[in-house]
């Protein structure tokens, strides 16, 4: 798990710990493995919210356009350690109060899924008012248990919002993509 890295090519036009609005605004990163996932060392880019399992890296924040990608890292746990409530809490509440309103969750590296309810993903879902919630890349396994908690009502996944080629574009490319998906989305939802 030690080898699995946050996604790094758009470090020259973006840096989370460089944006005065992002909650991990000032961090400085040593390469020194600290911190773990069940016992195993992860790689130290990866940025710790409060939770035991989950990790993140926001990848991206555009405030005039109103959106940000973050990818996640580790075991998605609300069981346990209420994952959602640290992931709210610490990184999403900071950045709707700084006008985000459009999120693109990349889930790849996220190994495993254990739902509880959805009080906090309503919570976020109700944040973002004409904003969406979109997650990319997630295993298939991971998108059936969050079908089965009810999550599927605030987060947009699966068919089209499968970009398997995301780190090849830029992020406002990949944004407008995943934009114009949830368009055709809400469109044929009416």
């Amino acid at each position: 798990m030690h080898t699995i890295e946050p996604f790094y090519n758009w470090e020259g036009v973006y840096q989370a710990c460089n944006d005065i609005y992002s909650p991990f605004y000032g961090r400085q990163y040593n390469m020194e493995y600290t911190n773990d996932i069940y016992g195993y060392y992860i790689h130290p880019l990866w940025d710790w919210i409060g939770s035991e399992t989950l990790y993140v890296k926001i990848l991206f924040t555009d405030y005039k356009l109103r959106f940000a990608i973050i990818e996640l890292f580790g075991e998605w746990n609300d069981t346990l350690h209420n994952d959602i409530m640290h992931f709210k809490r610490c990184v999403i509440d900071n950045l709707t109060g700084h006008g985000i309103n459009q999120f693109v969750l990349v889930g790849e590296n996220v190994l495993n899924f254990h739902g509880s309810d959805d009080c906090y993903y309503e919570e976020w879902f109700e944040d973002v008012e004409e904003g969406w919630i979109a997650a990319i890349n997630f295993r298939d396994f991971i998108m059936e248990e969050w079908q089965q908690y009810n999550i599927d009502s605030y987060i947009n996944f699966g068919g089209s919002l499968e970009i398997n080629n995301w780190r090849t574009m830029k992020p406002q490319i990949l944004y407008a993509l995943v934009n114009s998906q949830i368009i055709k989305r809400i469109g044929a939802a009416f």
